[in-house]
């Protein structure tokens, strides 16, 4: 016979969020796959010009939410597998792990939101470089076919944007029709890919934001309802 009352209660409160917590944990290493996967950035970030890579702090957040969600899973399949066992042992090893979790998460919203505008930077002044290098060597070379005009050329096909501003996409364009380069899309647009760039990471920073607010907010609960159902185990007469 196991605990009773408003204890066993809590101990089916407890599994419930701790199925919540273990699919929250799936769908955060789904998206973090999808993150890592998605044709736009990883067409952004694999590309290289002199030996130069393009910068890989977002890769890193992405890989760090990886293990975080994997972690997850196997803690919620804990927490999970010790309400249902009321087993006082599992049920502890499981808030520490939830303590060490929450506080990585911390951790890493304080360092994320610190950070929150890094990865557009790096990525913005990474494109200028490219682009001064390919407008620079298309200007002086007959087949418009350099390595740096390649890899601008990929940047402005990707996010649909010509230029590091609206002067600089008019310039491009000029220079494009008067056969001098050949770097804008061939569909044409005058959107800078400053904008395009900063709208990409911004949003995709949103949303893993938003994912581990909703995932802390749930740990509290798992935290304070662990507790209280190892406490009613331990006071339980049968044990």
């Amino acid at each position: 016979m196991g605990v009773e009352g408003c204890t066993k209660c809590i101990k089916y409160m407890l599994f419930f969020f701790n199925f919540i917590f273990w699919l929250a944990g799936g769908v955060i290493l789904g998206v973090a796959l999808w993150l890592r996967h998605d044709p736009k950035t990883s067409n952004l970030l694999d590309l290289e010009l002199d030996g130069a890579h393009a910068p890989s702090t977002f890769y890193i957040s992405v890989h760090i939410l990886i293990a975080v969600g994997a972690v997850m899973m196997v803690v919620g399949f804990l927490g999970c597998y010790g309400a249902i066992q009321e087993s006082q042992c599992l049920l502890g090893t499981f808030f520490a792990c939830l303590v060490i979790l929450f506080a990585c998460e911390v951790a890493a919203g304080i360092w994320g939101f610190m950070h929150k505008d890094t990865v557009s930077k790096e990525m913005i002044n990474y494109y200028d470089s490219v682009y001064e290098k390919a407008v620079a060597q298309s200007l002086t070379d007959k087949d418009k076919k350099t390595a740096a005009a390649s890899v601008l050329k990929v940047f402005h096909e990707t996010l649909s944007c010509c230029g590091k501003g609206q002067g600089t996409s008019f310039f491009t364009q000029l220079t494009d029709v008067l056969g001098l380069t050949e770097l804008c899309p061939s569909a044409g647009t005058t959107v800078d890919c400053h904008k395009r760039i900063d709208e990409l990471f911004t949003d995709k920073i949103y949303l893993i934001g938003i994912a581990a607010l909703v995932v802390a907010v749930i740990m509290i609960f798992e935290m304070i309802f662990s507790m209280v159902l190892c406490c009613g185990i331990r006071n339980s007469p049968v044990y």
